[in-house]
């Protein structure tokens, strides 16, 4: 009685104190946080813990709800920040750091928040000066930006933007304007070039910048008649060994057509190649033989290609890339694979005993032995060979002698089988598939060492059907197949004596090479292997009585022929007109001009089209005093008189 007594105290006490544990702190902020306010619900927490510093349901739950409602604030105030909604940021902030006042990221992202705000105040001003076309002004802000947030996105994609906008302007040469593309008449002889260039500038308004190099003091010869202006002075540098850079619209730079002064004067650019399906070291090796480009630089893993070289030799290689960068064509072929195989199979008769042996190998010992009590005897009967001896024929009985059981045969068989194998694969051009249908047989091999360890190893061997294709695509939606056909099976084990076990392989193989067209099927049979056996056991004498001959003997006969069909038929999935590139003939340059025009030639006549022209007025062209005008052409241009120029003042000695 006592001690249930004792166990309803424990229990009133226990209840008492879990009663205890369910604080009104924990429960109210609990309320408080599943009502949607979780501010309050935390200071009600902190609160309680205040109260009941030694409740740890209490703290655990403080720690844990504070940590999860701080990091989703701080999860809204980094996406208000990333889309530029500082005051709603600010806020999410504010509600971090009052309910966790130790969190270091909300301090920190309260530091960046004015820097943000004066970052999108500069980002505002560089949008507006690249819609107004102040690209420097624009990226001069960008990078600023840049400078004290990188990871900025706006202003990186603003920094993107403008280098887009900057490409065309970058990636475009400095050209004549389009006045100097008007027809002009030129008739020189023998004249220093410098004359003739002053006469051009004074004609046509170009500007000439000559290198230290230049001899103007050589002669030069030109009759052009009705040529544009370019054209003209194109035809001039082209006789005299000399080579221009177009340094604006209307001032040309005339320097010697040299390797050392193109190296110093010409225009470099940089082009990278990512190549879908060619080969990034081999287009480079072709580059370097057709194009003559020494800086290329290859990355194997993205299959880039990256040069340095003139712009004609870049769009040079951008031709030759576009017609070496091709998909390879792919072929389904439908196979279908089959066996057809017949048998017939016949064994009728008596088969009689045909062998008879004597029983000369039984021995029989007789053992005495004794124990507590009577002797027992004990009689062995074993199996030993024993030599046949004249004594042993004199006492032969019928159950010495033995033979082989009679039987009788009646089985007849006939069998039809086909096997048929329908496999489709799909192979890219130039490249070996192969198919292989059956079983893998393992071979199992002992090898003894010299220790006497005996050791077995397993090979497996391929048996059943094996199909090897090689297709190629060809013009004219053809394709050649390289088909090698192999058809095997066991025709019986072999078990070596010391127990290791092979087997005897049966094969067929055919190999051929075939053009088909698309969607043609091809037949290939002929692959027949046809066993007619016919076998008789009879006793002699009797079995070769007619009619009564069937009962003495046994009979069996067997007939298989077995044939494989191989039907193939290869469907082109990407013809080669996807192979044909846009341009296969285009213009090279010259040997010292790779991709130009041929002496530096801007303007082709007779390759290039020109715009229709107007007919020059005096007012657009002004021209000296005409020369007589050719009775052929009464509509051409004012021909410019060779100009009457002393010759220089000999150089003091």
């Amino acid at each position: 009685m006592q001690r249930t007594h004792n166990v309803c105290l424990s229990a009133v006490f226990l209840a008492l104190s879990l009663a205890g544990c369910a604080s009104t702190g924990l429960t109210e902020g609990r309320k408080l946080i599943d009502a949607g306010q979780p501010e309050a619900g935390i200071a009600r927490l902190r609160t309680g813990m205040v109260e009941e510093p030694g409740n740890i349901k209490l703290k655990a739950y403080y720690h844990t709800q504070r940590e999860r409602i701080a990091s989703q604030l701080l999860t809204q105030a980094q996406a208000d920040l990333d889309a530029g909604r500082f005051d709603a940021a600010e806020a999410a902030l504010n509600k971090v750091v009052a309910i966790h006042p130790e969190n270091p990221r909300a301090h920190t992202l309260l530091d960046n928040l004015a820097t943000a705000r004066q970052n999108q105040t500069r980002l505002q001003a560089a949008s507006e000066a690249f819609t107004a076309g102040r690209l420097d002004e624009a990226e001069q802000t960008a990078r600023l930006i840049l400078a004290e947030s990188p990871g900025h996105a706006g202003a990186q994609a603003l920094l993107q933007q403008i280098q887009a906008a900057r490409t065309p302007d970058e990636l475009k040469l400095p050209e004549l304007g389009a006045a100097y593309r008007k027809p002009i008449t030129l008739e020189f002889r023998d004249a220093p070039l410098r004359s003739v260039f002053d006469m051009i500038s004074r004609q046509s308004g170009l500007n000439f910048i000559f290198d230290k190099d230049v001899r103007t003091d050589t002669k030069a010869t030109l009759f052009a008649r009705n040529t544009p202006i370019a054209d003209a002075v194109d035809m001039l540098l082209m006789t005299g060994q000399l080579a221009k850079k177009v340094v604006n619209a209307n001032t040309l730079l005339i320097y010697p057509d040299q390797p050392q002064k193109q190296k110093a004067y010409q225009d470099l650019m940089v082009k990278s190649f990512y190549l879908g399906n060619a080969d990034a070291k081999a287009t480079m090796a072709m580059l370097r033989t057709l194009v003559k480009t020494r800086d290329m630089y290859v990355d194997d893993r993205l299959n880039l290609l990256v040069m340095r070289d003139t712009p004609d030799a870049i769009r040079l290689a951008e031709k030759l890339v576009a017609v070496q960068d091709l998909a390879e064509p792919e072929v389904m072929l439908d196979v279908e694979v089959l066996e057809i195989k017949r048998g017939r199979l016949l064994d009728l008769g008596i088969q009689y005993p045909n062998q008879f042996s004597l029983l000369n190998t039984i021995t029989t010992a007789t053992a005495t032995s004794s124990t507590v009590g009577a002797p027992v005897v004990t009689t062995n009967t074993t199996l030993s060979p024993l030599p046949l001896t004249v004594d042993k024929l004199r006492h032969l009985t019928g159950a010495d002698i033995a033979m082989n059981n009679p039987q009788v045969n009646l089985k007849k068989e006939d069998s039809d089988v086909n096997i048929l194998a329908n496999p489709r694969i799909r192979v890219k051009n130039r490249e070996k598939a192969k198919i292989h249908i059956g079983d893998k047989v393992p071979v199992i091999t002992s090898n003894t060492t010299s220790t006497g360890v005996v050791s077995e190893s397993v090979s497996y061997l391929d048996v059943g059907l094996k199909l090897d294709v090689e297709p190629t695509v060809l013009m004219r939606q053809d394709v050649q197949i390289k088909v090698g056909l192999e058809v095997s099976n066991i025709v019986r084990e072999i078990r070596s004596n010391n127990g290791t076990l092979t087997y005897q392989i049966g094969t067929r193989n055919a190999g051929t090479t075939l053009r088909l067209k698309d969607g043609e099927t091809q037949v290939l049979a002929g692959l027949i292997s046809d066993e007619d056996r016919s076998s008789a056991s009879k006793i002699p004498g009797l079995g070769d009585l007619p009619l009564l001959g069937r009962l003495f003997s046994n009979h069996h006969n067997e007939r298989n022929k077995t044939e494989i069909v191989l039907l193939i038929t290869p469907r082109v999935l990407r013809s080669d007109s996807t192979r044909q590139p846009a341009l296969t003939e285009f213009r090279g340059g010259t040997e010292s001009d790779i991709g130009g025009g041929g002496a530096n030639l801007s303007f082709r006549p007779g390759v290039d089209r020109l715009p229709p022209v107007p007919t020059p007025q005096p007012a657009d062209i002004p021209q000296a005093e005409p020369a007589a005008e050719p009775a052929t052409a009464p509509d051409a241009a004012p021909a410019i008189p060779v100009p009457q120029i002393p010759p220089p003042p000999a150089p003091d000695n």
